[in-house]
């Protein structure tokens, strides 16, 4: 460990390091001048968690209040932050304190009859806080102080419950076409705001059944009610409902609805009662009820975040009150946020002190600098690494799609054991998609985004990890995975692991924007891996997985027939496990693209073999977990495609106003291009200071997501195909405007759509083949040749194209002669947009050739040949 202090005047200088011999240390320090220092700490050459501590020194025999601690600078929400006042020889005068920033803080001051103050003060939320310390009405020297409450270590916890107006309209919509509606409601005030469409019960699932018969046939006719609109109101008045079909307004659209004073929620008029938002106990359930009877239509949303994660449980009495109670494993203060129709009842944010014993968990983090990759431009040597062990190399596969949508394979080869390099050559700037593909099947992490040129934005929710650490492992074995940080730019990426064991991290840097982490934990059990950048998670953080005991006799068995293709969904599928006389027991469990679980039935063969049998419910890449004694064979869980297995998260686009800058209060939307992506599971999660009302239509191209902000900020739009983030996602939009609603710490939205294959409308007839958006000036092209000018009959007449400059498009060579078209053209692809062209005539007489690139004619075409 090495330390240094930056002084005011920007000299360094050194701290005196003591080793206590009892895992700590202790820095002296005799400061030399006054002002705002800076205490740097390192550990192997990092910094740090905290480093660099901010403190003011001042001169105690100057007659000022000084104060000094780490509760100025930093501090964790839910944890006590302290600091002290010196106020020694001061004389007299009043002090005061205010603490101000995203929550309320509770101060406490204790004397201690020594000149000095301790203050102690509870952040409840993350965020800058000011503290200001004055003496005498004025601001002591160095105040207003600002301090960094992080919300690290803290593990949050949230349900939302439904409880919304529920509208009849009049008419009559057939079900076919209900899933083309979509639906938005303008309150008095002008807010308009997405609605969801609900079938109101009326009989069999609120249908009228007519049989009537047509030739012997059987014709059945269902005619569905008009769906109800279910939506939270916010203002009294008239409200108008807007109904379309693919943009269109159905009949009697829009409609009308009044609203009364009743039916508007009111977070002010919500009772809770009961002892468990006051103080709680741990590895017990602490209950407390809410009763909404009196304050109109809204929907409840419940968020705890402590040192970790409770477990909530929630009973809906149905007569308008809940029971609610959650379950926490460690001590410590707990913030509870309880909101209805998107406004904090009285008291919330409550704190509360849980006591009791804790689970022992215990935890390790390590953090490194990442600096920026050079830039790559066109036609560089462009590299994305990546390792996986235990593949066959021909198993692998790679293909890189272009900005322009021009996909090509590209080479993949191993630098060493385990270790692949994906190598293409781009054509032009922006944003690439590299798949890479193990047995047909997407590695995690793939599809990557890889950006040709400058990058557009950097980020926490520019970097991705992937790996089998990430899902399971073994105790006492490496657990391994990859974190690809380039198109994050520079910055801090830390790891934690937490757990029933401490754990040994291994970090091993690529220095090409990727990195490799290996972690050995020693006990069984539930972790967390926690993967932050700038001291923000990065999508999908922090990971939750089960260690297991080591793997004993579990690596004996082996499995035979498992199903590499031809999986239907709905129809049942099978494999064989061998036991090959290992002694315990074999369970298997199928997880679904949606996370869905479901058990495997297990059947003896014979003595030492099994049949493992299982019905997949949806399409997509399904895992199946095998186990022995509770520990994964080798190879489980295995990765299964059901379906016809078109699904491509590499194929899906998504583009429009919605992804950019947004306002509070409008209504913005994006397309979701899922076109010649095949048919697969869309799911979308927005993430935010507020819940926005989000709805999901079919549109001809995808699917149109319309979603309306009511709390400017920052909210990140997670677009998932089949499990995998598209590229671009997480997307980050900036809202401003008016709060409309109560600021939350972190909302979620989400909705999920299974679709329907889709192709372009122009490209119906081809086989779903849609032509990329190509990129290109014809005018840039060069050729040169005799064969442009002059042909011989019969032989080989030859010219050359250069097209390298002219971005990137489709070469079309064409030769017409007095008897019609040239019998033989051949055109080859030298490299990089180079061309060598030959044909041959067989008749005298004067030939037009042609040649394109793209639609457009190249500089001299068409051209006169003479004979």
């Amino acid at each position: 460990m090495n330390s240094d202090i930056t002084m005011p005047s920007g000299k360094r200088d050194q701290p005196s390091v003591e080793d206590n011999h009892d895992g700590t240390v202790s820095l002296k320090y005799d400061p030399k001048e006054e002002g705002l220092h800076e205490l740097f700490v390192k550990y192997n050459g990092e910094n740090v968690q905290g480093s660099p501590f901010k403190f003011h020194v001042d001169s105690i025999t100057s007659g000022h209040i000084t104060a000094y601690g780490p509760g100025l600078t930093h501090g964790v929400s839910g944890e006590p932050s302290d600091f002290t006042i010196y106020t020694k020889g001061a004389g007299a005068g009043g002090l005061s304190l205010a603490v101000e920033g995203p929550s309320k803080a509770d101060i406490s001051c204790h004397d201690n009859k020594d000149g000095t103050v301790s203050v102690t003060y509870l952040p409840t939320a993350p965020g800058e806080y000011r503290i200001s310390v004055k003496f005498g009405d004025k601001h002591i020297k160095g105040s207003p102080y600002n301090s960094k409450v992080t919300g690290e270590g803290r593990k949050r916890n949230q349900i939302s419950v439904g409880s919304c107006s529920e509208v009849s309209l009049p008419g009559k919509v057939l079900d076919k076409d209900f899933r083309l509606l979509n639906a938005s409601i303008q309150a008095p005030s002008g807010l308009e705001e997405p609605c969801f469409l609900k079938r109101l019960p009326n009989g069999n699932l609120g249908a009228r059944r007519t049989v009537s018969k047509f030739e012997e046939n059987t014709l059945y006719t269902y005619t569905f009610l008009f769906p109800g609109i279910s939506f939270t109101p916010r203002e009294i008045g008239q409200h108008v409902v807007s109904v379309k079909r693919m943009g269109q307004h159905i009949v009697n659209s829009p409609f009308k609805i009044t609203v009364g004073e009743r039916e508007v929620g009111d977070a002010k008029k919500v009772k809770v009662t009961g002892n468990g938002l006051k103080e709680g106990k741990t590895h017990v359930e602490n209950l407390f009820t809410v009763d909404t009877r009196s304050a109109g239509y809204g929907g409840l949303s419940l968020s705890i975040e402590g040192p970790s994660k409770a477990e909530i449980q929630c009973k809906d009495n149905e007569d308008g009150t809940l029971n609610i109670s959650y379950r926490p494993t460690e001590p410590g203060y707990y913030i509870v946020n309880l909101k209805f129709a998107d406004h904090h009842v009285d008291g919330s944010p409550f704190t509360v002190k849980v006591t009791g014993e804790g689970s022992n968990c215990q935890r390790e983090k390590i953090e490194r600098r990442r600096e920026a990759v050079p830039l790559t431009e066109v036609g560089s040597n462009c590299k994305l690494t990546f390792k996986m062990p235990g593949v066959l190399p021909y198993d692998l596969s790679s293909t890189v799609t272009s900005p322009g949508g021009i996909t090509e394979d590209a080479e993949i080869n191993e630098i060493e054991d385990g270790l692949y390099a994906v190598h293409f050559v781009p054509k032009e700037l922006g944003v690439h998609t590299v798949s890479v593909r193990y047995k047909e099947v997407h590695i995690p992490g793939s599809p990557f985004q890889f950006t040709v040129g400058p990058l557009s934005d950097g980020g926490a929710h520019r970097v991705h990890a992937g790996g089998s650490g990430l899902e399971r492992g073994e105790q006492g074995q490496p657990c391994e995975f990859n974190v690809w940080t380039r198109e994050a730019g520079p910055g801090s990426l830390a790891i934690s692991v937490e757990g029933p064991s401490k754990a040994e991290i291994d970090f091993k840097d690529r220095k090409d924007g990727s990195c490799y982490v290996s972690y050995v934990v020693g006990e069984p059990g539930e972790y967390r891996i926690g993967i932050k950048f700038n001291d923000q998670h990065i999508p999908d953080s922090p990971y939750k997985l089960f260690i297991s005991p080591a793997m004993g006799d579990a690596h004996k068995l082996e499995v035979a027939q498992f199903p590499t293709s031809g999986v239907q969904a709905d129809y049942p599928a099978q494999f064989i496990v061998r036991k090959n006389g290992a002694v315990g027991q074999l369970d298997a469990k199928v997880v679904s693209p949606s996370g869905t679980e479901d058990d495997c039935f297990i059947q003896s063969i014979d003595q030492d073999m099994y049949s493992v049998r299982f019905m997949p419910r949806d399409n997509g890449v399904h895992n199946i977990h095998v186990k022995f004694n509770g520990v994964h064979i080798p190879g489980s869980p295995y990765r299964l495609k059901v379906g016809k297995g078109d699904a491509d998260p590499a194929a899906v686009h998504a583009t429009g106003s919605g992804l950019g800058d947004v306002k509070t209060g409008h209504k913005t939307d994006f397309i979701v291009d899922t076109c010649n992506a095949g048919a697969g599971t869309l799911a979308v999660t927005i993430d935010g200071p507020s819940k926005v009302s989000m709805d999901c239509t079919e549109v001809e191209e995808g699917y149109k997501v319309r979603y309306t902000p009511l709390v400017p900020g920052e909210y990140y739009i997670s677009l998932k195909y089949n499990g995998y983030h598209i590229v671009g996602s997480p997307f980050k939009v900036t809202c401003t405007g008016e709060d409309l609603a109560e600021r939350g710490p972190q909302e979620t939205s989400s909705v999920v759509v299974e679709t329907v294959h889709k192709v372009s409308k122009s490209h119906k007839g081809g086989a779903g083949v849609v032509l990329p958006h190509f990129k290109s000036n014809a005018t840039l092209v060069t050729s040169k040749g005799m064969g442009l000018k002059k042909a011989y009959v019969g032989k080989q007449n030859l010219f050359s194209i250069n097209a390298s400059d002219a971005g990137n498009n489709i070469l079309f060579v064409g030769i017409y002669g007095p008897k019609g078209p040239c019998e033989e053209i051949f055109i080859k692809h030298m490299k990089q947009n180079n061309y060598q062209v030959s044909y041959i005539v067989r008749e005298r007489g004067e030939y037009i050739l042609l040649v394109k690139w793209g639609d457009d004619h190249i500089p001299g075409s068409p051209f006169k040949i003479e004979t």
